[in-house]
């Protein structure tokens, strides 16, 4: 070993050798063990933020995101309401387009009772019966808002359908939704005939010559003319007067419902009678 401690290249292949004051930088190499930080790398466990995770919290980030959580789920819970408003009016118009507005009547919009439902629906069919509609809509309702949960006004104009029917009004009777019927209505024929259908005919009404009497001469022919056929449609040849008579007073206490109150109100009466009269004609 040489005392100098520096490497010799020998020309045999012995080995090398270095002593260690020849190189001075390399066991001090203050640079390197000067970095204490690397051994205990203070810095990294200086950051208490990492575990704890404290600045997270001090942003409120949670109260936060559950909040913001929530009112997504109130959207959601909302969408459906919300989503059903544009079907709704989707729906509408389709039945607007489909029936016309003078073929729909809303009896929701104005909550009445049932008893105050009944009377609008029976006068309007009547009328919408007397204008040779076919096919009319009838909104009830489903009955959420009613009293104890029972739907009055839909009930009360399900009730009303079957006597209407009865009394050769409406045809058939068709749900549209859960809150709407689809109503065929009669001809006027079947409104002339009805009370003849039934098994149990009531009796004739007493005769009225004054209110037929009362009336224009062209509405009392159109009436005579209408009452004539209707019992000729019966079987019945060369009616009595007194059977026909009788027949245009029952006519006229069927027919005088079809058509509102108003100063037109006979030459409405008229317009029914005519597209009676045509009806049988044109049987």
């Amino acid at each position: 070993m040489l005392a100098c401690g520096r490497v010799h290249f020998l020309p045999s292949p012995s080995r090398s050798r270095a002593c260690r004051s020849c190189l001075p930088g390399l066991p001090g190499l203050p640079g390197l063990p000067g970095l204490p930080g690397l051994p205990g790398l203070p810095g990294l466990p200086g950051l208490p933020g990492l575990p704890g995770l404290p600045g997270l919290p001090s942003l409120s980030g949670h109260s936060a995101f559950a909040g913001r959580a929530s009112s997504v789920g109130r959207r959601r819970q909302d969408g459906g309401a919300a989503g059903a408003e544009p079907a709704a009016r989707l729906g509408a118009a389709f039945d607007e387009a489909r029936f016309g507005p003078a073929g729909i009547l809303n009896l929701r919009a104005s909550l009445p009772t049932g008893e105050e439902a009944a009377r609008r629906a029976d006068a309007w069919l009547r009328m919408r019966q007397a204008a040779g509609a076919g096919d009319v809509l009838v909104i009830t309702g489903r009955g959420r808002g009613s009293l104890d949960g029972i739907p009055a006004v839909r009930d009360a104009v399900v009730r009303l359908f079957s006597a209407l029917r009865r009394s050769g009004v409406v045809a058939d009777v068709r749900e549209h939704t859960a809150g709407a019927f689809v109503v065929r209505l009669a001809p006027l024929r079947a409104l002339v005939e009805a009370p003849r259908r039934q098994r149990r005919s009531p009796p004739l009404r007493p005769r009225e010559p004054a209110a037929v009497a009362g009336l224009e001469p062209e509405t009392r022919a159109a009436l005579h003319r209408l009452a004539v056929l209707a019992l000729t449609a019966l079987g019945v040849q060369r009616p009595a007067d007194g059977f026909v008579e009788d027949e245009m007073a029952r006519q006229l206490a069927s027919l005088v419902r079809t058509v509102p109150d108003g100063p037109d109100r006979e030459r409405a009466l008229r317009a029914v009678l005519s597209r009676a009269i045509a009806e049988y004609e044109n049987a």
